[in-house]
C-alpha cells in the first residue's frame, strides 16, 4: 500500500515545471552545426523519448536503430529510401521507421530539416493485430 510520501511525492513530480515546453523549431536550428560538426542536436529526452533537430547533408548515411524512429519534416523534400522501396516526402510529412529496418534519404533538398523523434523500448513497440 502507498503512503501519504508517495502521493506528495508523485503530486511534486507532476507538477514540476519541466513537464511541458515549447520546443522551439528556431532555437534548436541555431546550435546546428554544432562545435563538433554534428548535424544534429539534442531537443528532448525524457524515459525512451529522444528528440533531435536534424539538418543533413549527403550523403545520408546512417545505421538501423534500436527504436521506433518517427521523422517530422518541417522544411525541404527528399525520398526516404527503406528495403526496396523509395517514398517520397516532403515539408509536413511524417515517416516512420520500426526498430531494426535499414533506411536513409536520398535526393534531399538543401534546406532539409526533420525533427527525429525514437520512442518506445529496444527492439522496437509490437504491432497490435
Amino acid at each position: 500500500m502507498k503512503d501519504a510520501r508517495y502521493f506528495a511525492r508523485m503530486k511534486d513530480e507532476v507538477n514540476r515545471p519541466d513537464r511541458c515546453r515549447v520546443i522551439r523549431f528556431s532555437e534548436a536550428r541555431k546550435q546546428i552545426p554544432t562545435p563538433a560538426g554534428e548535424r544534429a542536436v539534442l531537443a528532448l529526452k525524457r524515459g525512451t523519448l529522444d528528440v533531435k533537430l536534424s539538418i543533413p547533408v549527403p550523403p545520408n548515411e546512417q545505421t538501423p536503430h534500436g527504436q521506433d524512429e518517427i521523422y517530422a519534416v518541417m522544411r525541404g523534400r527528399g525520398v526516404l529510401v527503406h528495403g526496396d522501396r523509395r517514398d517520397p516526402f516532403e515539408a509536413g510529412d511524417l515517416l516512420f521507421v520500426a526498430a531494426g529496418v535499414a533506411h536513409h534519404y536520398e535526393d534531399f533538398s538543401g534546406d532539409l530539416a526533420l525533427w527525429r523523434i525514437f520512442y518506445g523500448p529496444p527492439g522496437g513497440e509490437i504491432p497490435q493485430p
